[in-house]
């Protein structure tokens, strides 16, 4: 293994997904800054799939350790190309349950799967006073809205709550909805944002509303008032977890902040992760090789900053770490305490 490693990841610093690709890489610097273990090349795929197939391949015979880029729809361009080519990829940005279990010995998944994004506002659904009411399921268009809206139906249905699938272009609520209704939104940031307003602008809004994409603070800047609104998050400062690698919460996030001028959101510290799984991984083997990895990393099983790590040795797919309930409270995401009941939108 060489004496100090080069850390290449592919990343939206321009294009659609370029407000999530941006925070990844100054994620992946705050890092850096605070674990002198590597040199960071970062390269930028524009969101766009063409040019992540012809920027990557350079990358990955310039660096030992390959982080991916940011979106499922760009991870599993990614994913595919690793296979055909024997890489390794570290995969922090795209949660797809085809993503993450697509290329065993290929792609490490440290995010949950997109089936259980649901989880944490399902159960606090379930444990309010009188029982669920009816869940109104809208996706947006794409595998990984698909993904999402699936498995939050099927974690209601284990739950006992009744659902209702709504299209991008449906009426919210749908017909047989009833008077009392609660509305989980699963699609890409602007279709979140285009639903949630919607959804609250209607004479009886839904009595609880969760979307995806207000998990980030960028919601709030996308929405006239976010106030009310549940999101789902894969890490939210504060929870103080046990951290076994990397660095300590509370040093990164004042690292992220006195270089970005903001506090970080989760793609930041997802990619952090990454790169301090990936390296540890690599001392662990004493090898760069894909294959070396992979053993490593499926024998694993830490924490970081972004919480639990631990694969299924057999796809890679994330199986231990879990999504963050988080409820916009004064202008500002709040982690929802599990014990707490959650209150009208």
């Amino acid at each position: 293994m060489p004496g100090r490693l080069r850390i290449g990841a592919c990343l939206s610093l321009s294009g659609v997904f370029a407000r999530f690709g941006r925070q990844a890489a100054r994620g992946l610097q705050a890092w850096r800054a605070l674990d002198d273990a590597a040199d960071l090349l970062v390269e930028d795929d524009h969101s766009d799939p063409r040019t992540l197939k012809s920027v990557l391949p350079d990358l990955a015979g310039r660096c030992d350790i390959l982080l991916g880029p940011y979106s499922t729809r760009l991870m599993r361009a990614a994913g595919r190309m690793a296979a055909d080519a024997g890489w390794l990829v570290w995969n922090h940005g795209g949660s797809g349950d085809d993503v993450e279990a697509a290329h065993p010995g290929h792609v490490v998944s440290v995010l949950t799967p997109a089936s259980r994004y649901a989880e944490p506002f399902l159960l606090q659904l379930a444990s309010e006073p009188g029982g669920p009411r009816d869940l109104c399921v809208a996706r947006g268009p794409g595998s990984f809205g698909r993904q999402v809206a699936d498995g939050a139906e099927a974690i209601a249905c284990r739950l006992g709550i009744r659902t209702v699938r709504a299209a991008p272009d449906d009426r919210i609520p749908p017909p047989g909805v009833s008077a009392e209704w609660d509305l989980f939104s699963a699609g890409a940031f602007e279709q979140d944002a285009e639903i949630v307003g919607r959804a609250l602008r209607l004479p009886t809004p839904p009595r609880h509303l969760c979307a995806v994409a207000a998990g980030v603070r960028e919601f709030g800047r996308a929405m006239d008032d976010a106030e009310g609104v549940f999101g789902v998050a894969q890490w939210f400062p504060g929870s103080h977890a046990t951290v076994a690698l990397g660095p300590a919460e509370d040093d990164f996030v004042r690292t992220f902040a006195d270089r970005a001028g903001t506090p970080p959101d989760y793609p930041a510290v997802q990619a952090a992760a990454g790169a301090v799984i990936a390296v540890h991984c690599a001392r662990l083997a004493g090898s760069t090789r894909h294959g070396d990895l992979w053993a490593a990393a499926a024998a694993l099983e830490t924490s970081t900053l972004f919480g639990h790590f631990a694969i299924d040795p057999r796809s890679g797919a994330q199986r231990k770490h879990r999504t963050v309930l988080v409820r916009w409270t004064g202008g500002q995401p709040v982690q929802v305490n599990a014990a707490a009941p959650l209150g009208r939108v």
